[in-house]
């Protein structure tokens, strides 16, 4: 009975000396807040600066002309009809061009 009170004893004033230094002190770091916040704040400009720059890319590319190709010749082998659709002599989504 006595060791149990003994080891009891021994166990409250560890974790009391435990607990008194685990309060850490604060971690000094090379970044402070300061330091973030400009980081923040070159980012942000960064990604302001590249929106700018890919609108005025897509703008300039998409205004600019681009070649229209001839349509090529109706080749007769394409449309070979061995039998007639029920719905007429052209395919379901055909467009006739007149």
């Amino acid at each position: 009975m006595a060791m149990a009170s003994i080891r009891s004893n021994l166990l409250r004033a560890a974790l009391r000396g435990a607990s008194r230094n685990s309060v850490q002190p604060k971690r000094g770091f090379a970044s402070s807040a300061h330091d973030d916040a400009r980081e923040t704040a070159k980012w942000e400009k960064i990604t302001y600066a590249g929106i700018v720059t890919c609108s005025i890319l897509a703008f300039y590319n998409l205004s600019k002309g681009h070649p229209h190709h001839e349509e090529p010749p109706a080749y007769p082998y394409m449309h070979i009809r061995n039998k007639e659709f029920p719905w007429g002599p052209d395919g379901l989504f055909e467009v006739k061009h007149h």
